[in-house]
Parts: C-alpha cells; structure tokens; sequence
C-alpha cells in the first residue's frame, strides 16, 4: 500500500498543475512590441563662408615707457593714475632749479663771449683802416693777428650760445609731457624719489583707440589659402587691409567686433609650425564710458576664407565618432536605420555642423544615438532641425501620424502572431 500511494499521487497532481498552468497561460494579457522612437530632421541647405578660428591677444598700436630725460628729483605729478591723457599733456616734473642755474650760467657765457667778440671786431677794423690810409704802419703779422682774434671771439660765441641750447633743452626735460593719446598707468615713484636720465621707468601710456589683435595661423591653413589663391578657388582683395575678419572676448556670444587683417609676418616659426597675423579693430570710446578693449585681453578670432558657397549641416550631437572617423545615422524607405561615413566642415554659430556625404533628402538622426544600431528598424519622429540655443532650424515640419487606439493594436498583435 506505501508503494502505490506516490503512483496514484503522481498520476492525480501532474494533470491538474498541467491543467492550471494552461489555463494560467492563456489567461495573460498579450503585449505588442513597439518600436524605438527616434527624432529625425532633414539637413539644413545654407549658404556659408569657410572659416577657422584662432585665439589671440590683443595689443596697443603705441606703448610708451615714460623715462626721465635728465636726472633729477621729482617734485610734481600732473596726473591722475589710469586716466585717459592727450598727446602733449603734461604728466610729471623734475626739480628744475639746478638746470635752471645752468641756462643762468650758459646766457652769462654767451654775453662774454659776445662782447669779446664786439672788441675783436673793432680792433681789426681800426688796424686794417691805419693799414689803409698809412702803407707799412702795421705789418702783415699784425694785421692776422687781429683777424684771428676775431674769428676765434666769434666761434667762442657760437660754442657759448651752443652750450646755451643744451641747458636750455635740459631744462626744458624737466617737464615730461606724454608723447601719444591713450591712457596711462599708475605712479612707479612718487614725489622725492631720484630719477635717474633714461633709466627710471615713471609710467606708461598706452593707446586703445584702434587696437590690435595678434594670433597664430596654422600652416595647413595657410598652405591651404595659398593654394587656393594659385587656382582661383579662393579670391582676396589686392589690398590686404580690406581681407575681413571678427572677434570676441571673453563672455561675449559670437563675433561681435569687425575689423580688418593688415599684417602676416613673413616666415612661419618652425618651433611652433604657424604664422604670426594681425588684425586691427575699432575700439571707440562711448560718450559717457570707456573703451571695451584693452591691451594683453584673451580674444577669439573669427577668421573667414574663401567665397560663400552651399553647404548641408546638421546638429553637432547627430554625429558620431568611430575611431576618429565620424558618421551619422540616416533612415531609409524601410526606416532602417542605416550607418553613413561623413567629413565634417565648420562649426556654425547656432551648433550646426558642415557635413559633406550625405543628401538634402536623407533623414537624419539627431537623437538617441546611443540607444540604436544599424539595421535597426525604428519609428521616425520627424522634427526641424535643432539649434544650439535649443531653437530650431526654419525647415518644413510633417505632421507626425497619429498612433492607432489601443484596440487595433491588440488585433494586429493578435493577427502577428
């Protein structure tokens, strides 16, 4: 009887728990898998210019150190420290007393010499009219004597005045005026220090009114402009001066100072493989204010080359990155997602990027690129090309379909399986 009692068991429990597991199985609701949804835009055709971007510094057209031209003690300052200045305006003064005594001195030499000059004169005019008017009174001897004493009386006079000028230059030293417009630095030494003749360094003025901007090209840049210029796919102006080119400094959006290239150095530096270039930019003063740009400020410069041309972009994040070669994910008539190698162009100010291989019909993935592969089949969500600052490219939206209601896609899950 103990043998039989599992037998039965089994023969009476399998059944039931194949019974309930049936019923459990068609009991469950039925799920439909939907596919991925992705957001796609059609590439932006635009007209651009080609451009590369450089960092640079600026740089005041005039710098001056202001250094004493004579030594002495400073005794006045006329100047109020990081203020604007005039070309001529009077900054500081050495104690003048000492070279003043000198131009004293110097005139006092001058009237000696003079009047030494006057007798020397009389006296040879007297001995040549006795030479006249009596024949061998005086001999010729004599007669040179009196005529040298005369020429040297008035080369000491020509030497005294000489003198004279140098003091009165010196003197004039005293008052320092500042040699350019621009602004100026602090006081280095204040009233009673010693200044020595053309070494101290008292202040600086700087102009700031144009102002120049200094920055690095490339050498596959500039052998890329060159080249171009040679075949003519790339026209410049004869005058560099007119070759445009735009900045900003730090915290500004976009380019917003224009101006102008007027100088490339004219070898590249084989330390560092790049040119030096320079450009030139209006820093006007407001009414009530002072000038944006300042000497030494961090720049980006905006440079463009060549001539404005068609061109598709996209949205920077749409392209991908395999091994350093890019691609972007485009969808085909099955909504396939498919893999396209692409050469990537500039970057434009709203985030969009040139792209070359691919077409102005091709749908693009802009989204969810990580969530995809090729081959994949997907739902497309049509939008306008996004920008950088979360607005979008103008390009015609289409309506995305509606989904079908929920029952329908029970039936059609039902008719897949």
């Amino acid at each position: 009887m103990s043998l039989r009692c599992p037998f039965l068991f089994g023969r009476l429990v399998v059944p039931a728990l194949v019974l309930l597991t049936g019923c459990a199985k068609q009991s469950l609701p039925e799920t439909f898998a939907e596919l991925p949804v992705v957001p796609i835009s059609r590439p932006v055709q635009r007209q651009i210019t080609d451009f590369m971007d450089y960092t640079g510094r600026t740089a005041a057209i005039n710098s001056v150190d202001i250094r004493p031209r004579v030594t002495g003690y400073l005794v006045k300052m006329h100047f109020k420290e990081g203020a604007d200045v005039k070309e001529g305006q009077l900054l500081l003064q050495i104690d003048p007393r000492p070279y003043q005594s000198l131009v004293d001195q110097a005139q006092a030499q001058v009237t000696l010499a003079q009047a030494r000059l006057r007798l020397a004169r009389s006296n040879n005019a007297r001995v040549r009219d006795l030479a006249r008017r009596e024949p061998g009174a005086t001999s010729q001897q004599e007669l040179e004597t009196y005529l040298a004493q005369e020429i040297e009386a008035d080369a000491s006079v020509k030497a005294a005045q000489a003198t004279l000028s140098v003091y009165k230059l010196n003197l004039s030293f005293c008052d320092i005026h500042s040699p350019i417009s621009g602004r100026v630095s602090r006081y280095y030494y204040t009233l009673g220090n010693l200044v020595n003749q053309d070494q101290t360094t008292l202040t600086t003025v700087v102009s700031l009114d144009p102002i120049y901007a200094y920055f690095d090209v490339d050498e596959r840049t500039l052998l890329r402009v060159r080249r171009g210029i040679n075949e003519g796919t790339i026209t410049v102006p004869v005058n560099t001066e007119e070759i445009p080119v735009y900045m900003a400094l730090e915290g500004e959006q976009g380019y917003p100072h224009q101006g102008t290239v007027n100088f490339a150095n004219n070898q590249v530096n084989p330390n560092t493989g790049t040119m030096t270039v320079r450009a030139i930019f209006p820093n006007p003063k407001p009414p009530n204010g002072r000038q944006v740009m300042a000497p030494g400020m961090f720049a980006r410069i905006h440079l463009p080359i060549g001539q404005p041309h068609d061109a598709l972009l996209v949205i920077e994040r749409a392209i991908g990155s395999d091994q350093g070669l890019k691609f972007v994910y485009v969808l085909d008539g099955d909504n396939k997602v498919q893999y396209r190698r692409v050469t990537v162009g500039s970057l434009q100010e709203d985030g969009l990027r040139v792209v070359e291989g691919i077409n102005s019909d091709d749908r693009v993935v802009v989204g969810s690129l990580p969530q995809i592969r090729p081959n994949m089949v997907v739902e497309p969500e049509e939008i306008a090309m996004p920008t950088m600052d979360g607005g979008q490219a103008p390009s015609p939206v289409p309506q995305r379909p509606q989904p079908p209601p929920p029952g329908r896609m029970k039936d059609e899950g039902r008719r897949m399986k």
